[in-house]
Order: structure tokens, then C-alpha cells, then sequence
């Protein structure tokens, strides 16, 4: 449990849905064997990466439809989908239905800004009208209000119908609407300004493993620090959620040609580690990897573990489906409970 011995409330995993170009279905049946597994061990969140042109998941809606339909239990999200790539009219119907599907158990997470890589596909999002787009944070707040149920048209009933028109009726608000879907409504940070812009507007806050140098190269300091700034201003932080999304690779049950795979991947990546990158000089946290003992000790001394109840565990990119098989048991059977944590009933 965290240094003040409050234990993990809810304990989720990320996943970017990796495949095989030459076989896609299988990478995605792979995904929704994990979501399903997970259920069975009582994981209570499961995240979607949201990628374009990569060999990962670029529809989470429709995967998040299809396990709707394999689930009945585990909260699903989507960690992040930068909404500057989005009609948030288009993806307030999506989402409503989708949530509708799930029962309510549906957590969207978006970044806001020019996406990632915006070069290689804003042509074939906006060819002629790129320059009238709005990419910041209005665009957030515009799907938010959409979701909310505010008027669409101008001109709505207290019924929500605005005309009918031959034999059809026509709302005034997204269809389908689904109670709740805009209190379940994160923000992807990653530095104090917008931490604290997501706390203003009452969203939850999603934390991963890469931040903004800001107070130095110390990862974990910064993280806290964004993380207190924007529970500073949140209108009721008693409601706030805050999850961390750092790697967690457990070996409690890893073969020894398992284990080493884990080091080696973990050793690839850790020159970028306290090192900040790029122009705005973004940090990468230190991807955990040893027995589940030896990694909840580290989150225990982790500063901006010690400010979170919830975590939704980064899985790693490339591994194999064995391999998810044995991590996400591990995390649910040793490392939650190092944590504190309980699994949810079964579905």
C-alpha cells in the first residue's frame, strides 16, 4: 500500500491492441481475449491506446462495441483519443451508444492539440479546411456539452423533439443519450497547465509514463506535481479521479526465457530515462520489472503513485499473447494485493 497505508481502490491495464498487418483479426480477437480474461480476474478497467496508421487499435469504438458484448462487469476506456482527429458530433453518437451497450461502464479519455504524428493523416481528415479547425480545448468541451445532452439545433422541446417531419420525429439532443456518459470524461496530461485546465472543468485525469520536465528530471516529482495543481483547483475534489499509467512487467510466474525477454525490453528502453527529450522536454518514467514485491515497493516510493487510488498499468507494446497472459495474472493475483487492492466480484 502507498507510505500513508491507503490501499489501490481500482486497479486497471492499458493496451495499445498490437497485430499483424497480414493478420489483423487475430491481433484484435487477441485484444478482446485480454479485456475478457482480465473480467475474470477481476480487473476493474481496461484502457485502449488510440493509434492512426500504426499496426495497433485505430478504431476503439468498435472494439469497445465488440467487448461490450464479451463483458458484463470491468469498466472500458480509452487512454487517449485526441479529439483534434474527431467530430465530437460524430463521436458523441459513437460513444453514447457504445456506452449505452456497456451499461453505463464506458471511461473516454482524450488528449486535445494537434495529435501526434498530424503530418501523415491531416490531409485525409481536413484537405481544405484545416485552418478554420479548432484542435485546443474548446473542441473537448464541445463533445462534452454534446454528451451532456444540450441542444443541438437551438430550437428543442422540453421533450427533446424539434419538429416532426412526415412520418419521423427529430431530436433536439445526441441520440442516443446515455446518463452519466459526461461525468466519465478524462483528460490526458502530461504537464501543469493542462492538468490544472482539467481540473477547472471537472474532468477526471489521466497520468502515464511520459511528462513535461518542469521541476527538474526527477519523472515521478513532476507527475505529483501536476497532479496536486490540478486537485488544487478541482471544484470538488472529492469526486476527482486520478489514475498513473506507468509499465509494470511482474516475473512472479514468468518462464526464465520470459524473464529475460522482460529485462532485455526494459534495459532497450532505459537510456530515455530522467533525460528530457525534444523541445518541450518530456520525461519517460522507468518501466518496473522484477517480482511483484519488489515492484510495489518502488510505486510505494513513487510520488505520484502515493497520490492516486486507481492505476491503469501500461502493458508493453510488443509482446507476445502468452506473454499478456501471464502479466495481467500476475498483476491481479500478487501485485494488486501487495497493493492492497481486491479483485471485483466475478462477471
Amino acid at each position: 500500500m502507498p507510505l500513508d497505508g491507503t490501499p489501490l481502490e481500482r486497479l486497471g491495464f492499458l493496451t495499445i491492441g498490437s497485430f499483424d498487418p497480414a493478420r489483423p483479426s487475430e491481433g484484435h480477437e487477441d485484444t478482446l481475449r485480454v479485456i475478457e480474461r482480465a473480467e475474470a480476474l477481476g480487473f476493474d478497467s481496461a484502457w485502449l491506446r488510440h493509434r492512426h496508421l500504426q499496426h495497433g487499435i485505430s478504431s476503439p469504438v468498435a472494439v469497445l462495441a465488440a467487448a461490450s458484448q464479451r463483458t458484463s462487469r470491468i469498466e472500458l476506456g480509452t487512454a487517449v483519443t485526441p479529439i483534434g482527429a474527431e467530430n465530437p458530433f460524430r463521436l458523441a453518437e459513437d460513444l453514447g451508444t457504445v456506452d449505452v451497450l456497456l451499461g453505463g461502464r464506458l471511461n473516454p479519455g482524450f488528449s486535445v492539440g494537434t495529435p501526434m504524428n498530424f503530418d501523415l493523416y491531416r490531409d485525409a481528415i481536413y484537405p481544405d479546411t484545416l485552418e478554420h479547425e479548432d484542435l485546443g480545448n474548446d473542441r473537448l468541451l464541445r463533445f462534452r456539452a454534446l454528451v451532456r445532452g444540450e441542444a443541438v439545433t437551438g430550437t428543442g422541446t422540453a421533450t427533446g423533439t424539434v419538429e416532426r417531419r412526415g412520418i419521423e420525429e427529430f431530436a433536439s439532443t445526441v441520440q442516443p443519450h446515455s446518463t452519466g456518459l459526461a461525468d466519465r470524461i478524462w483528460y490526458g496530461t502530461g504537464s501543469t497547465k493542462s492538468a490544472v485546465w482539467a481540473g477547472e472543468n471537472g474532468f477526471h485525469l489521466l497520468t502515464s509514463s511520459v511528462t513535461r520536465s518542469e521541476v527538474g528530471t526527477d519523472f515521478a516529482a513532476n507527475q505529483r506535481a501536476q497532479i496536486d495543481a490540478y486537485l488544487d483547483v478541482h471544484p470538488d475534489p472529492s469526486t476527482a479521479r486520478v489514475s498513473q499509467g506507468l509499465v509494470v512487467i511482474p516475473t512472479d510466474t514468468a518462464t526464465r526465457e520470459q524473464e529475460a525477454r522482460y529485462r532485455a525490453y526494459v534495459e532497450s528502453r532505459s537510456g530515455r530515462v530522467g533525460v528530457p527529450m525534444g523541445p518541450a522536454g518530456m520525461l519517460f518514467a522507468a518501466d518496473l520489472v522484477g517480482t511483484s514485491a519488489e515492484i510495489a515497493d518502488r510505486l510505494r516510493a513513487d510520488a505520484g503513485y502515493q497520490a492516486v487510488t486507481e492505476v491503469a498499468f501500461a502493458l508493453p507494446f510488443s509482446f507476445e499473447p502468452d506473454d499478456y497472459a501471464q502479466i495481467t495474472t500476475d498483476i491481479a493475483e500478487h501485485l494488486g494485493p501487495q497493493l492492497g487492492w481486491a479483485p471485483g466480484p466475478a462477471s
